[in-house]
């Protein structure tokens, strides 16, 4: 799903990704605790659920650019916090999916160490080849979820860049402001040097015309 169009409008998407991210994994863990054997893994579902959350990623990173252009500050801080709410929900499910992910991944080493060992015990070849294909199956679903985790960290980065970004924006106006305050101080100081200048000439001005009096009453006299 694309993360064009209103701030409403995407932030309506992030919510119903985020649900169906939920409701997916919540049928994994149904599905990890359905049987005795250990677990069951789906990997068409935990790639949808992984694909869903990376879209949610992307999608509160097109929201943390459109909330700061609301004018309204009340608004503004509303939309904010919204964004943050998804955003902390994604990371819960992300974390959720992960730790799902890294208990499949230990159920699998142990399938393959029980297929070692009844190898060994009966050298029933056929039994372990099959037992050898189900978890190559399995370890390949693992290899795609770990690529999908790999796109989510690059998603997740990218958003780090954003934030990192706008912090050097603010910095530079900052300095700007700071570069502008120095430039008026030191106008004012050239003002108040340009004024006393005045003052002293038009004291000597005065002087002179005092000076020039007493001479022409002199040579009158």
């Amino acid at each position: 799903m694309e993360g064009g169009g209103t701030l409403s409008e995407i932030y309506q998407s992030a919510k119903k990704l985020l649900m169906r991210a939920q409701d997916g994994i919540e049928r994994l863990e149904r599905l990890e605790n359905s049987t005795s054997s250990g677990g069951l893994d789906s990997p068409e579902l935990s790639f949808a659920v992984k694909k869903d959350i990376s879209q949610v990623l992307s999608l509160c990173a097109d929201m943390d650019r459109l909330w700061r252009s609301v004018q309204a500050k009340p608004q503004r801080d509303l939309w904010r916090r919204k964004v943050e709410l998804i955003a902390e929900e994604a990371g819960s499910l992300k974390e959720s999916l992960d730790r799902y992910f890294a208990r499949n991944q230990r159920r699998m080493k142990e399938a393959q160490e029980r297929a070692e060992l009844l190898g060994r015990a009966n050298g029933d070849s056929s039994h372990v080849l099959r037992i050898f294909d189900e978890e190559a199956q399995a370890m390949q679903s693992v290899h795609n979820s770990k690529r999908m985790l790999a796109d989510s960290l690059s998603t997740g980065a990218a958003i780090l860049s954003k934030y990192s970004e706008q912090r050097e924006r603010l910095k530079r106006a900052q300095r700007k402001a700071l570069d502008v305050l120095n430039t008026v101080g030191l106008s004012n100081a050239v003002l108040r040097l340009i004024e006393r200048r005045n003052r002293f000439d038009r004291w000597i001005k005065y002087f002179g015309m005092l000076i020039t009096l007493v001479v022409l009453y002199f040579l009158m006299r």
